[in-house]
């Protein structure tokens, strides 16, 4: 395995619409696509941890790229994408979820955002050791396994609940409104 300058540009070399995007750039400015690349990298670094509005950004990469790859894996005939989209959105969602809680005291931490993002880009990354294959195999699923059977009952019961609820407030809605209509033809 070559050091990571080495492995950083052989995926810059492998056909990818980040990387076509990349050479479409290198021809037009001369510039190699390994110092686009790297300069663009350290930008959106900086910006992360210094920048207005780092937030919306570290969201846009976590979600707009991830969105778009997805729905591309819906429409192709290969299973393997789908299940590898569908575990990152799980891991995002887990993430959120999380996030919503902590996220009044985690935003205080110096460069939260590049950490939050690189967290994102790990989890969304076409590498064995992607973050959401190995959160979604080592915490999320094992949590799932464990306890699925008493959602699945909470859930069963939830609706069933709301259910009776609805129909009762149809039931007594359509009264209200028959003895509305019964007082305006008595008024007439």
């Amino acid at each position: 395995m070559g050091s990571l300058q080495q492995r950083f540009q052989t995926f810059l070399d492998q056909p990818s619409l980040l990387t076509d995007l990349l050479g479409r750039l290198e021809a037009k400015t001369g510039v190699k696509r390994y110092y686009l690349a790297t300069g663009t990298i350290t930008f959106l670094g900086l910006y992360l941890m210094f920048g207005y509005g780092a937030s919306l950004l570290c969201n846009l990469i976590g979600f707009v790229y991830p969105a778009y790859v997805s729905i591309k894996a819906i429409e192709s005939t290969n299973k393997d994408d789908d299940t590898m989209w569908l575990t990152y959105w799980v891991v995002y969602g887990v993430f959120s979820v999380a996030e919503f809680f902590s996220d009044t005291f985690l935003y205080w931490f110096p460069f939260y955002y590049a950490g939050k993002c690189l967290f994102l880009v790990w989890c969304m990354a076409p590498v064995s050791w992607n973050g959401s294959q190995m959160l979604y195999q080592k915490v999320i699923r094992p949590f799932f396994l464990k306890h699925h059977r008493i959602v699945d009952s909470v859930i069963s019961d939830l609706s069933g609940t709301v259910l009776d609820a609805a129909s009762t407030v149809t039931r007594e809605a359509s009264k209200a409104a028959a003895n509305l209509g019964l007082e305006c033809d008595k008024t007439k």
